[in-house]
Parts: structure tokens; sequence; C-alpha cells
């Protein structure tokens, strides 16, 4: 167990920020299949064992299938994701990998099947599954055992 700081208690006003956004994202027209894609291949880059329990967990509840689930972190090499779920992934790792730079083929191919509105709401899912995970890896968050 860890003996970091639980940041909801040292400072609720930077938590309920958070709450904010993450309420923002769950108020948008993504799709919830979108929005577990994001969430959980960003947390599988940055290494975040709560989000990816947490999310896998809802995304199964939601309809997900394992088999999916399971081949995520390699998305490219199977036929499981559409277009548009593979648009999503690229740009969540460009955006989560964000020193590396987001290319303009993913950003423009992301573009070109979305409107305007939703590729905002793909971004912003994307920022905050990212401060989400910065939370629980740097706090070291842990899944409970089942």
């Amino acid at each position: 167990m860890s003996n970091r700081i639980k940041i909801n208690q040292a400072d609720p006003a930077a938590y309920k920020a958070m709450m904010a956004m993450e309420h923002y994202v769950e108020s948008t027209s993504l799709t919830t299949k979108h929005k577990d894609l994001i969430k959980i291949r960003a947390s599988q880059i940055n290494g975040c064992a709560y989000c990816i329990d947490m999310h896998t967990h809802d995304a199964r509840k939601a309809g997900e299938t394992e088999q999916r689930i399971y081949a995520l972190n390699a998305w490219r090499e199977t036929p499981f994701f559409d277009e548009q779920e593979r648009a999503i992934l690229a740009l969540t790792e460009e955006v989560t990998l964000i020193s590396n730079k987001v290319s303009d083929e993913t950003y423009n191919n992301t573009a070109a099947l979305f409107d305007e509105a939703y590729l905002a709401q793909i971004i912003m899912a994307i920022i905050t599954i990212n401060a989400w995970n910065r939370i629980g890896v740097s706090t070291k968050m842990e899944p409970a055992l089942v």
C-alpha cells in the first residue's frame, strides 16, 4: 500500500477541478466505446495500473469484448478496430507521447473522420485521462484486489 498523498484529501480544490474535467468528458457526445478506448490506451501507455483496472472494468460493463481489450496494446496488428477507432487510438498515442509530437498525418486523418466539435472532445478526453494517469502514477494509486 502506498504512503503517498491522496490528492482528493490533500488538495480538495485541485481534485474538484479534475472532477470538473471528468464531468465535462462524460457530458460530451463521445460514444462510450470511444471514451473507453481512449482511457484504456492512454492508461496502458502511461503505466497507470489503477486506471487500467478501472477502465477495463467499465468497458466490459458497457459491452466491450475481452478480445478487443486484450488486443488494445497491439491494435494496429488486429482487424478488431474500425477506421474511426484506429484514428482515435493513433491520436491518443501521439497526444499521450506528446514529446514525440502529434503528426500532421495522424491529426489530419482523425480530423477527416469527425466534425470539429467531436475532434475537440476526443482531444479533451485524451488530455483528461492523461492528467488522471499522472495523478495515479505519481501518487502510486493501486487497484483493489478482487
